[in-house]
């Protein structure tokens, strides 16, 4: 299987692996099965892994806040967002492009909906759309069509009237830089290389949010529920990873999509050129149906949009905010690529997506 649908999920970094297995060992093997939230020798040491995975995600966010580890990054989207109207009363708005984790809150929420350009990025924040004491909504990275949208000017328009700002930095995090502006981070570790099962929402000091879960309130008083200390230091290990390769990343993934260009020419790239993570493809091909394309090469992963969505037979809501037709939305498919896909694998990929469409009489 030839696996580009980094967009989903990523494979496991071995680093983050190997710093898991001592936080799973059992008796006879070691301690580290200790609940971090006990007090003797053992849960001490489970506590202090924790802090240091803490520590490491956060190294790649800004300063002056707190990350607290979460579910995943729906949890935290939806903690940050529910809970922050409770205290932010004034209204909600985000972007028609957000992931499903956003957007239904959103819509629970009646907020306002900012719309998108063709080419998938977010129109100039206008003033009479901006809550007074509410909260703002806007990703960093669009997990289906890649496009990096301007995060800084829709915290300052929120900041203009007293208004926070959440952004969905989950395909951004440990690829693009991550603005200091945000008041809320929501980030999931299975994006970088690390475990699923763990996010992360970070909170600006001084920001008032209550807590989502109640029980126990083990993590630093704001989240209930025993933490994991193999989930948070293999989070920890991928985001130290991801800061330690981010420029050799980052050349890797350019030289895959210049690859990827070179190969598709005939393909129409949905989404902006240039203000994009590229990593992220997202192309179609009058005449080509996107299922059926999945079934020909069969032997190749990738996706027709959002993961969570994919089962749903709707048309991708992205691309739809965009203003591309259902035809053309169903014609579309979504690829990507990272650390671990090599020049071969993505050629070999390539070649049998199109060797696909000849199937359906597209050359």
């Amino acid at each position: 299987m030839i696996y580009l649908d980094y967009q989903a999920t990523t494979p496991l970094a071995p680093e983050a692996r190997e710093a898991m297995l001592r936080w799973l060992e059992g008796p006879g093997e070691g301690d580290g099965y200790a609940n971090p939230s006990s007090t003797h020798k053992a849960g001490r040491a489970a506590a202090a892994a924790v802090e240091v995975a803490r520590d490491q995600v956060a190294a790649l966010l800004p300063k002056g806040g707190r990350v607290f580890f979460t579910s995943g990054a729906t949890e935290a989207l939806n903690w940050a967002l529910l809970r922050g109207a409770e205290v932010r009363p004034g209204g909600v708005a985000g972007l028609s492009i957000e992931h499903a984790a956003s957007l239904q809150c959103l819509e629970r929420l009646n907020a306002a909906i900012l719309s998108v350009d063709g080419r998938g990025l977010a129109q100039p924040p206008d003033p009479a759309l901006i809550p007074e004491n509410g909260i703002v909504a806007v990703m960093l990275v669009n997990n289906e069509v890649g496009t990096i949208q301007p995060v800084a000017d829709f915290a300052a328009a929120a900041h203009a009237k007293n208004s926070l700002l959440l952004c969905d930095a989950v395909q951004g995090y440990g690829r693009v830089p991550i603005p200091d502006s945000a008041d809320l981070i929501a980030l999931s570790a299975h994006k970088i290389h690390g475990p699923k099962g763990i996010g992360v929402l970070w909170i600006r000091d001084g920001v008032d949010l209550p807590p989502l879960m109640f029980g126990g309130a083990q993590e630093q008083g704001m989240r209930s529920g025993t933490v994991s200390p193999a989930l948070c230091a293999g989070f920890g290990a991928a985001a130290a990873l991801a800061a330690e390769r981010f420029d050799t990343d980052k050349a890797h993934v350019e030289r895959l999509w210049s690859l990827a260009m070179d190969m598709l020419p005939e393909w129409i790239l949905n989404g902006d050129a240039e203000r994009r993570y590229h990593g992220n493809l997202n192309i179609r091909r009058d005449g080509v149906n996107g299922l059926r394309l999945m079934s020909d090469a069969r032997d190749v992963a990738f996706s027709l949009g959002s993961a969570c969505g994919s089962g749903s037979g709707k048309v991708s809501h992205v691309l739809r905010a965009m203003g591309v037709s259902e035809t053309d939305a169903r014609a579309s498919i979504r690829l990507g690529w990272g650390r671990y896909t090599s020049e071969q694998e993505l050629r070999d990929g390539l070649n049998a997506i199109k060797a696909a469409a000849r199937l359906q009489g597209v050359n």
